[in-house]
């Protein structure tokens, strides 16, 4: 199944809660990326059926295998153009908010071209 930028979105915000907390509901999903329940539910179901995330019983989220490679992927891409940007002078916020955008468009070739530069320059964390 092909996965839309909004789906990348929400698989990439469930990896980040679950890195800082126990445990991840929808409504956690909501409340950080300021959607309404209803459009978490909607997401959350076709990441379940696309094979993405796990919904137990009690209705708590977890990344199948496939979700957690796919979210680390574009955290990584996120992470990485954003340090991109701040070396070329762009204000953090920015960069971060830009390379936001970026991250579901690049291709895996550009990227990997940035991703050598930026690791060639040893430019610290964003």
């Amino acid at each position: 199944m092909a996965i839309q930028e909004s789906g990348e979105m929400y698989l990439e915000t469930i990896l980040l809660l679950s890195r800082n907390r126990q445990s991840v509901r929808s409504i956690d999903v909501a409340e950080e990326m300021g959607f309404s329940k209803p459009s978490v539910s909607r997401a959350v179901g076709l990441l379940r059926s696309g094979g993405y995330l796990n919904v137990d019983d009690s209705g708590y989220l977890t990344l199948t295998p496939e979700g957690a490679e796919l979210a680390e992927k574009i955290y990584e891409r996120h992470t990485i153009l954003t340090r991109c940007l701040i070396s070329l002078g762009v204000e953090r916020s920015a960069a971060a908010e830009d390379a936001c955008r970026i991250e579901h468009v690049i291709s895996d070739e550009t990227f990997e071209a940035l991703k050598r530069y930026i690791e060639g320059k040893g430019e610290t964390e964003a």
